[in-house]
């Protein structure tokens, strides 16, 4: 299976994976991923190898079937490389002389008249190549006890306060705001992680953890009792570990990019993220039975 990145993107082909070794536990499985993002499928029991995403790694597994659910050219090129006997990929991608199997649309597949959820679109590739049709359970992740741990010694909220545009950004001052009600009010001490190239400047009264390995940030996420951030590849992870999730969304879709299968309100307003204010997240979380 060819998965490449991104980070939200690789969390939520886990339910996928999950599906296929439920209906097909006889089969190997490897997913083809860069490294910066193996540690979403590191001690994965869906999975027998996670292999680097060169050539030489998809033809030396020589797989039966090769799953494209990247698409881009890359990916269009390891397809190829596999030397696989079947080929699949979905009928929107481009180069389809590439796959012998093109898989249609997930709304054709789930027979539903609506937008579906970037889970279900990738949980409909099994369905597709024969997997009985079935609730598409939440993404799994798994954590290495023995990766360090940054989490506070007592409750915690983890806050990610970053995004990979300004208009899917929620302010700092906003986020500051939030981070001394959730001290004041919910007994949570606030966590800030963030990239090792994000500005957390603004951040760095309360605990940061800023450019950790993932492995560590899964082990940190594994062990919060809550979740608030801008839509991103952490609140995804959050989502896996069944957290009470909040996530301020600007002009990403929450139908398509939305927490999936966990307790959580996704927050939208017309004025953009900016236009959130911070008492609506309180009662967000609030509905989320924490106590804010």
């Amino acid at each position: 299976m060819i998965r490449l990145r991104s980070l939200g993107d690789c969390v939520l082909t886990t339910p996928a994976l999950e599906l296929l070794k439920r209906f097909r536990s006889d089969l190997r499985v490897a997913v083809s991923v860069e490294d910066r993002f193996r540690a979403v499928f590191d001690g994965n029991p869906d999975i027998e190898a996670v292999l680097p995403p060169t050539p030489a790694a998809a033809f030396g597994w020589r797989p039966d079937l090769c799953l494209n659910l990247h698409g881009g050219t890359r990916s269009v090129l390891l397809t190829l490389a596999s030397c696989a006997r079947y080929r699949a990929g979905f009928g929107h991608y481009r180069a389809l002389a590439a796959y012998n199997i093109r898989i249609p649309r997930a709304q054709v597949i789930l027979n539903a008249d609506r937008v579906v959820h970037t889970a279900e679109h990738l949980a409909s590739a099994m369905l597709y190549l024969g997997v009985p049709a079935c609730e598409i359970p939440r993404g799994r992740l798994f954590v290495n006890s023995r990766a360090p741990s940054d989490a506070p010694a007592g409750p915690y909220a983890v806050l990610h306060p970053v995004a990979s545009s300004p208009d899917k950004t929620w302010p700092a001052a906003h986020f500051l705001s939030l981070a001394d009600r959730l001290a004041a009010g919910a007994g949570l001490e606030p966590v800030f992680i963030g990239a090792g190239r994000d500005d957390t400047q603004p951040f760095r009264r309360f605990r940061t953890v800023i450019g950790a390995p993932l492995e560590r940030v899964k082990r940190l996420l594994s062990g919060a009792a809550l979740f608030i951030g801008n839509d991103s590849g952490p609140a995804h992870m959050a989502a896996a570990f069944g957290l009470p999730v909040v996530v301020l969304f600007g002009p990403s879709d929450p139908r398509i990019w939305g927490p999936w299968r966990t307790c959580s309100e996704a927050l939208v307003s017309p004025g953009g993220i900016v236009a959130i204010t911070v008492e609506q997240v309180v009662e967000a979380a609030e509905r989320l039975r924490v106590r804010v």
